[in-house]
């Protein structure tokens, strides 16, 4: 019964609408709905993606038993490190 009442007061607003308006109308729903589902399964692959990554570093004994000693910018060793990247205490 209620629904057929507010019918009732609906249909006279819908005459009032003016016809000469610019809306949207059903495409550009369309094209809003596309693009937020396109955004929700894009994050929804992000966070896939990054429930994969690890953020813990590598162990120490693997950069150690690489060889590679740690060096400047201008590849020279840097003062005060030993093997593996640790600090060794200055030589004098």
């Amino acid at each position: 019964m209620s629904a057929s009442l507010a019918l009732t007061h609906l249909v006279p607003l819908a005459k009032e609408v003016d016809e000469n308006k610019v809306t949207p109308g059903v495409l550009g729903f369309i094209v809003f709905a596309v693009m937020a589902l396109a955004v929700w399964g894009l994050m929804k692959s992000m966070n896939r993606h990054m429930g994969k990554v690890t953020f813990e570093q590598d162990p120490e004994d693997k950069a150690a038993g690489s060889g590679r000693a740690e060096r400047s910018a201008s590849g020279t060793p840097k003062a005060g490190t030993g093997s593996g990247g640790k600090a060794a205490p200055a030589k004098g």
